[in-house]
């Protein structure tokens, strides 16, 4: 009997099975949950067809975090599969190319980069608030937002306003008893990483860094912290930020 056994978790963010959100649904999965994975637009597809990869082929639903529509009947489309949502995996984000420079950025890419970056992430725990009457657990994806990054800039301040909201989502959301916590992960090679300008200088150098070492290539960890998470054995931990980055955020720059 695993740790999740007959949890139901709605699990956004799965586009490659290198993916953390992957790793997290098919965790989850060995673990007895039943899994909702979402997508929206062209890369309907490509989830539909990487989901087949997971132990158990999971429904696929349509998702736009930035889609009002999409938030305001997220609950009523999700009891087509299930009855309720136990936990709700984050782990979304996206800013355009002119955000990945600071002094240049102007507020429009930074507006995306923030919008779907951070507030998605009180936009997607309030439209699945209504399945969780019973409690359950929130958990997002973040990259430890304390520094300021080479070549992540407005992306870096997105992640920051991410981390905030997780706190104040920590605050109005429990007495409903939802914890609200984030995984800050080292860097992995997904598909997010490729599309940030000059991420290998996080890639070249993190495992030098590493007390316990860091391997780019393995999402399995930050994974394992993530449903961890969902889990029962965290009753008492919300607002909280798990670095599961092999020590990095512990030693000084």
């Amino acid at each position: 009997m695993g740790i999740l056994e007959g949890k139901k978790l709605l699990i956004t963010g799965v586009l490659m099975d290198s993916s953390i959100a992957f790793h997290v649904a098919k965790l989850a999965q060995e673990q007895g949950a039943t899994v909702v994975l979402t997508s929206f637009g062209r890369t309907m597809k490509i989830t539909s067809t990487i989901a087949k990869r997971l132990p158990t082929t999971p429904e696929v639903i349509e998702l736009d975090v930035t889609d009002k529509e999409h938030l305001d009947t997220l609950a009523d489309r999700l009891k087509e599969h299930v009855d309720s949502l136990d936990g709700v995996l984050h782990s979304i984000g996206f800013a355009p190319p002119g955000a990945f420079d600071f002094m240049a950025g102007e507020w429009d890419d930074v507006a995306t980069a923030v919008h779907v970056s951070a507030y998605s992430l009180k936009a997607l725990a309030v439209a699945a608030e209504p399945l969780m009457a019973e409690g359950g657990s929130v958990v997002g994806l973040t990259f430890d937002a304390k520094f300021a990054w080479p070549v992540y800039d407005w992306m870096g301040v997105a992640k920051a306003a991410f981390e905030s909201t997780n706190r104040y989502l920590a605050r109005d959301l429990g007495p409903k008893n939802i914890r609200c916590n984030l995984v800050s992960a080292g860097p992995i090679r997904t598909t997010a990483a490729k599309s940030i300008p000059g991420f290998e200088t996080f890639e070249n150098t993190w495992n030098e860094r590493a007390p316990l070492g860091w391997d780019i290539r393995d999402p399995e960890p930050a994974a394992k912290a993530c449903v961890a998470l969902f889990s029962d054995w965290f009753p008492a931990t919300t607002g909280e930020i798990l670095h599961v980055d092999g020590g990095v955020h512990a030693m000084g720059q």
